[in-house]
């Protein structure tokens, strides 16, 4: 990854492009605010799809799920609490899930929109957040932490909770370690000056509340508190502090991926077909929940069985009480009718059912005893299976580290081996073509572009090889992808992609043979994921080796074909 990297994301008032650098988005602090329908939803999510387009991932806080449009396009993981996401899951899942984004390279929508507890809702964001902040110290990888209504956990007149605190954490100290956060809002006067006082890059969209408009003069200047409520939908001030220029009027783009928080109209809501994740990845957090709903239900089952247990015993105390009552008012019966010297005497039957009261109670004292101690032993079960789970995820994580350098290894050892073969593949060559025929490629309307033997000769028995071009060697397809004109492109591509160059030249040769393609049907024929080869294409498109005739499909572009084409030509002569 270049630290001259852009995405283009709009135009500025004087009709140039507006830029804006990669690795200043994902890893510096950011603020986006304008009042509703001013666009400043679509901003952040024409940042994201560029950044998707790119081949980073990042987290996206959805508050109010209109985010999941993005899944139109790009493969996102939609979890939170609602059904039609992907998966659902709680604060048990923080750590997988934080994984899942930063190793994994996984983009991620967590939407906590659909959560009806918000303590809920805060502990996940709250555990997440705190996972990315604590993997990124030793990953140091770039990445963006998107919060959507970000005055909800950073509010300026309100106390800050503990997510908040959090948030402010990774806006101070996340830029050393690779995180970056990006905050909305659509009521400036409403977030914590701090955090907007430290972005260090703005977007101020519509504003017309006096409050609103007042905020943008503390921290632009005094002229922009009337300028900003005249602007357009889309429109809006841009302040960075990597540019010379302070502030640029700019019309973002529209987002090209489908618009879940547009206005309901009275047309019929046509929801677009979105692209799924991996069932393997929803099954692992499938696992966790139903793990943690298994342990959930015993306890409740438990608890439940302890309240009868005590309520039976309370039951049994009450008869024991009422029944020692009734003994001793026969006792002071007796003692009235008798003289004191007379030995007293109690009811038939008293003691004897006083006797059993008290044994039943005591049995059930036991068992509740041994309630207690199972719940104990649940608990101390539980703490142990979660130390195991954290034990074996530090050990995927060695194990990943491990398969990684593996990984490193064979490609290293399949370099070496494709350039053995090659140097082997041309000595063979060259000490065979002295004892085999040679190809020869033939001319003329009987035999269109076909090979003959060196050996043949005319009807007539004369020699008819003027004519005939002979080739000593055919040249590898990926060959056709090497040499000045391309290699340091190939190189810049595949240096900004998660994939090699070997890897570039194996997709160039697939799309030579069968373009137009997907990025997928490219993926699976080159043995990597569609998210690695989606950015490899991306890159591939900036260098100008290929076009993109349509959504996630890629052609050769005319350049690279005229010089292919150049070569077969010079190869024929």
């Amino acid at each position: 990854m270049s630290d001259q990297r852009e995405i283009l994301v709009g135009e500025t008032d004087d009709g140039s492009d507006l830029q804006l650098p990669v690795v200043e988005l994902l890893t510096g602090r950011g603020f986006v605010t304008g009042k509703s329908g001013s666009g400043k939803s679509n901003t952040a999510s024409v940042i994201a799809e560029e950044l998707l387009e790119a081949g980073y991932p990042l987290l996206i806080v959805d508050t109010d799920g209109e985010y999941y449009g993005l899944k139109e396009e790009y493969e996102m993981l939609h979890a939170g609490a609602d059904e039609e996401c992907d998966i659902q899951i709680g604060p048990e899942h923080a750590e997988q899930m934080a994984s899942l984004a930063l190793e994994e390279n996984v983009p991620v929508i967590l939407d906590v929109s659909g959560y009806l507890d918000e303590d809920v809702a805060n502990e996940l964001l709250r555990k997440i957040a705190r996972q990315l902040f604590v993997k990124e110290k030793k990953l140091k990888k770039p990445f963006l932490l998107v919060v959507e209504e970000v005055h909800e956990y950073i509010p300026e007149g309100g106390g800050v909770g503990e997510t908040g605190k959090l948030l402010i954490k990774i806006s101070k100290r996340g830029r050393k370690h690779g995180l970056g956060i990006l905050g909305i809002s659509q009521r400036p006067a409403d977030v914590k000056k701090d955090f907007i006082t430290q972005a260090n890059w703005l977007v101020w969209h519509r504003l017309t509340w006096d409050n609103d408009t007042n905020v943008v003069g503390r921290i632009i200047d005094t002229e922009y508190s009337e300028l900003v409520s005249e602007l357009n939908d889309g429109q809006a001030f841009v302040q960075t502090d990597w540019t010379e220029v302070d502030v640029r009027k700019v019309q973002f783009r529209r987002k090209r991926t489908f618009d879940a928080g547009a206005t309901p109209g009275l047309d019929d809501f046509k929801r677009p077909e979105l692209k799924s994740v991996s069932d393997a990845l929803v099954g692992d957090l499938q696992d966790i929940s139903e793990r943690k709903q298994r342990e959930e239900d015993r306890i409740i089952e438990l608890e439940n069985e302890l309240e009868k247990k005590e309520k039976r015993i309370e039951t049994l105390e009450n008869e024991l009480e009422s029944a020692r009552d009734v003994s001793s008012a026969a006792k002071q019966m007796a003692d009235a009718l008798m003289q004191p010297e007379t030995v007293q005497t109690e009811l038939p039957g008293d003691e004897e059912e006083r006797r059993r009261l008290h044994d039943e109670l005591l049995d059930l004292e036991a068992e509740r005893d041994e309630l207690e101690d199972e719940l104990e032993a649940r608990g101390e079960r539980i703490e142990t299976l979660e130390a195991k789970l954290a034990s074996r995820t530090d050990t995927m994580e060695r194990l990943r580290e491990e398969n990684e350098r593996l990984r490193e290894r064979v490609r290293e050892h399949d370099a070496k081996r494709e350039a053995d073969s090659v140097a082997e593949s041309g000595s063979t060559a060259e000490s065979e073509s002295k004892s085999t025929a040679e190809i020869v490629q033939a001319g003329g309307n009987d035999i269109e572009f076909g090979y003959t033997s060196v050996d043949s000769a005319s009807s007539d028995g004369t020699d008819s090889r003027s004519d005939i071009t002979t080739a000593t060697e055919s040249a590898a397809p990926e060959e056709l992808f090497e040499g000045e004109w391309i290699d340091d492109r190939l190189t810049r591509a595949a240096e900004r992609s998660q994939c090699t160059a070997t890897t570039a030249r194996q997709a160039l040769v697939v799309l030579a043979r069968d373009e137009p393609l997907e990025t997928k049907t490219v993926a699976d024929r080159v043995g990597r994921s569609a998210v690695a080869v989606q950015g490899l294409c991306s890159e591939l498109r900036t260098e100008g080796i290929l076009d993109r005739p349509g959504k996630r499909t890629y052609t050769l572009s005319d350049g690279v074909r005229s010089k292919l084409t150049a070569m077969a030509n010079a190869n024929a002569e």
